[in-house]
């Protein structure tokens, strides 16, 4: 098959057309991937934030597409269902599942190990290994994935379009209605307007939040953060956040801070800004060796503040996709405004350039071109 692979730090994705993908085994779907959405992860990946576990690999990770096979045993969808993928495919079993926490599923070590939960990968090149790239690789045209992997949707739903659910919207938005289960009324920060905080934008407005902040120093980013929503923008780097938070709430501070663009130093300040008793989400991927400080930890105990870790929106994939594919058939979701370039595989490297320079939300790859 046809697919983009990282080989080295420093250097473009390159495009083969002679990757194997092994066919689909127990439990298992094979998914002919029509388009995925480059994801800042992605970007993490290979710039070295989120170092690797070994190379080369296929990443990808926000994908659509429709299964072409089925391993034994598979139930849940056929050849020919129209799917969106997931990065976790939670197995319903384990101990995470059963507290209903599916996105901690065990199946989601798939993210940091690259492989499937056996410890293979179904892919390879010249008898050589390839990685399967943050739960999924899908810069490619086929995906293995386990059956609640593939979450189907119904055939007329735009592919192009609903792909961006499996990441950006399940993160951003679950992060607003599952993590920090935002309640109507509430006074939200984001900071951050990428992908993530668009969709986390989204969600607070779903949710019914008064008032919804969103702090970016991207002039274009702002601009596109009102027009999904906030209700305030602000540039960090000329105004005062934590001043602007407590003039928007009479000085009692926000109730929610969302930190979505991956900066640790983010989180100090989403402490800083919410109100005692508030709460701050870390929904972005900073660099693996970056951490916080909280100076007087007694202080910020008394003052009740909660501190939350955030792993694809706390989402349950089979049930949240398809209640994000409803939100978006009732004009409550935006995912058309949210794609701001298609590309074909082959140009893949502009859209990481892109993203790099902070231009526009969210590139979708099509693999049919």
């Amino acid at each position: 098959m046809r697919a983009a692979v990282f080989e080295a730090p420093g250097e473009p994705l390159k495009v083969y057309d002679d990757v194997d993908i092994i066919e689909p085994r127990a439990g298992e779907v094979r998914v002919k991937v029509k388009h995925c959405g480059i994801c800042h992860s992605d970007l993490s990946m290979t710039n070295g934030v989120m170092p690797f576990m070994g190379m080369p690999v296929i990443l990808g990770h926000e994908a659509a597409g429709v299964v072409e096979s089925i391993g034994e045993g598979v139930s849940m969808v056929s050849p020919g269902d129209h799917v969106v993928l997931t990065p976790v495919a939670p197995c319903g079993d384990c101990y995470f599942c059963s507290r209903e926490e599916h996105s901690l599923c065990v199946n989601g070590m798939s993210i940091l190990t690259n492989t499937l939960s056996d410890g293979e990968t179904g892919l390879s090149r010249d008898g050589n290994p390839i990685l399967r790239g943050v739960g999924l690789g899908a810069f490619a045209e086929y995906v293995i994935v386990p059956e609640t992997g593939a979450i189907k949707v119904d055939a007329d739903v735009p592919l192009d379009t609903v792909c961006v659910i499996g990441c950006a919207l399940q993160t951003g938005v679950g992060a607003v209605l599952n993590t920090a289960a935002v309640e109507a009324g509430a006074t939200v920060v984001i900071m951050g307007a990428g992908g993530i905080g668009i969709a986390a934008i989204q969600g607070a407005r779903i949710a019914g939040a008064s008032t919804i902040l969103v702090s970016d120093p991207v002039p274009a980013r702002r601009e596109t953060a009102m027009a999904f929503g906030a209700t305030h923008v602000i540039d960090p780097l000329t105004e005062d956040l934590h001043a602007r938070c407590l003039e928007l709430t009479n000085n009692i501070g926000m109730d929610y801070a969302f930190e979505t663009a991956g900066v640790a130093k983010l989180i100090e300040q989403g402490i800083l800004v919410v109100r005692q008793g508030g709460s701050v989400i870390c929904v972005g991927a900073p660099p693996l060796d970056d951490g916080i400080e909280i100076p007087n930890v007694v202080t910020y105990a008394i003052s009740g503040k909660k501190l939350c870790g955030c792993m694809l929106g706390s989402s349950n994939s089979p049930r949240d996709i398809p209640r994000l594919v409803e939100f978006w058939k009732e004009g409550k979701l935006d995912l058309e405004g949210m794609i701001t370039q298609r590309l074909p595989l082959a140009e893949i490297n502009k859209g990481f350039a892109d993203l790099t320079h902070s231009r526009g939300i969210r590139t979708v790859i099509d693999l049919e071109t």
